[in-house]
């Protein structure tokens, strides 16, 4: 059994569950947000999950109206602030992944603070996708590769991405059958489950049964068993 699991998750569905519910979309934002310390625990505690990664929000969040952008840069520094002693707690290290030269000076500051002060935790590691997108990542990689004059390879590549770890098991909640610029590098032979559950309504009980379900997953990656 593979004891190195890495799940990545699309976590959509926020604002259509504070539509459903009569409630502001930021309402839906903030349920989501309570989800994802409940995965991240059922994560932390698990035997074989080592790697949890999150779309929190991506480089075409930007095009949402200028007031739900704010919230959500908002409610992400306010949230981490209140997550570390959780992060500490359970073992968890932040590792954020995207490009995030364009959030505010202080929202850089508090995500580096929680990645400096869980460095040690040697738990389960959360990548955090923030002012992510995979072309972005894919381009970023390429450009520190030129810039330090070495070949262009497959393994070199690899390195240079904002994570480096294949992607065993990608759920995206929602309903949605797509990847949206996620992790495209990573996810190459990832196993695809996709949830019709709206993401503040998914819970650890339906992750495990995916997992579950993944783990009698016959994986081949491209040859024949």
């Amino acid at each position: 059994m593979n004891n190195n699991l890495h799940i990545a998750i699309i976590m959509d569905g926020n604002g259509r569950w504070a539509q459903s519910q009569g409630l502001m979309r930021k309402s839906g934002h903030e349920k989501g947000a309570e989800v994802v310390r409940d995965i991240t625990t059922f994560c932390s505690n698990s035997e074989i999950v080592s790697r949890l990664s999150l779309y929190a929000f991506s480089t075409e969040n930007w095009k949402r109206p200028r007031l739900e952008v704010e919230f959500l840069m908002k409610l992400l520094d306010s949230w981490l602030k209140k997550e570390l002693p959780i992060y500490i707690k359970n073992g968890v290290k932040l590792e954020s992944i995207g490009d995030i030269s364009r959030f505010s000076n202080s929202l850089q500051k508090t995500i580096r603070d929680v990645e400096e002060k869980t460095a040690h935790c040697t738990g389960l590691i959360q990548s955090l996708a923030l002012n992510y997108g995979a072309r972005d990542e894919i381009t970023r990689a390429l450009q520190k590769i030129q810039k330090q004059n070495i070949e262009v390879s497959e393994s070199n590549i690899t390195n240079a991405l904002d994570c480096p770890q294949d992607i065993d098991l990608l759920i995206r909640t929602g309903g949605d059958r797509r990847l949206s610029n996620f992790m495209l590098w990573q996810a190459s032979y990832a196993e695809l489950f996709f949830s019709d559950t709206l993401w503040p309504d998914f819970n650890s009980r339906e992750l495990a049964t995916i997992i579950d379900k993944f783990l009698h997953v016959e994986r081949r990656f491209g040859g024949l068993k």
